[in-house]
């Protein structure tokens, strides 16, 4: 972790501008095809209507917007759906790796960025021979909920001003 106070960490804390939600999807069963919402409550234990809901730190799983194009060019296609690589959030504008354990706000939900999110075997069914590779570091992060809300399509994300919260001061 970088220290605090340092130029390098100052860097780290200042992005462009701020993202904004893309997609959100919900998985209503373990296999079940993911459905697209434009709104979503999130619980300490993740979001309502997700099969997923024992909270810890993938209680909510994002993936970058940006990605999606570079995921299909690895494929030699079009960039696939959201829903084929089976994470809750799509974030589009802001560097969602730089948000990994960060606390950051998502309309009125704040999260803390866990870990990276590694491709499941089911991506070779979804994307077909050679999915999996081509998510390899794509996979986007969990994240762990810090204060629960609503989050709907076009909600701003950034990073959260107190760090204090999780200890990242």
């Amino acid at each position: 972790m970088t220290k605090p106070g340092t130029p390098l960490r100052a860097m780290m804390d200042r992005n462009a501008r701020s993202g904004r939600v893309a997609w959100i999807g919900l998985r209503p069963a373990r296999k079940a095809k993911i459905e697209a919402v434009e709104t979503v409550e999130v619980t300490q234990d993740g979001l309502v209507g997700d099969h997923w809901t024992r909270g810890g730190p993938r209680a909510v799983t994002l993936i970058q917007w940006e990605h999606l194009p570079v995921i299909g060019a690895f494929l030699g296609r079009e960039a696939p759906p959201p829903e084929l690589l089976r994470r809750n959030i799509a974030i589009a504008g802001i560097n969602l790796l730089g948000l990994r354990r960060r606390t950051f706000q998502i309309g009125q939900v704040v999260l803390r960025g866990t870990g990276i999110c590694a491709p499941c075997s089911r991506m070779e069914q979804n994307l077909g021979p050679g999915g999996y590779s081509a998510v390899r570091h794509h996979g986007g992060i969990g994240a762990e909920v810090i204060r629960p809300g609503h989050i709907q399509l076009g909600d701003p994300v950034r990073l959260a001003e107190d760090q204090s919260e999780t200890g990242q001061s």
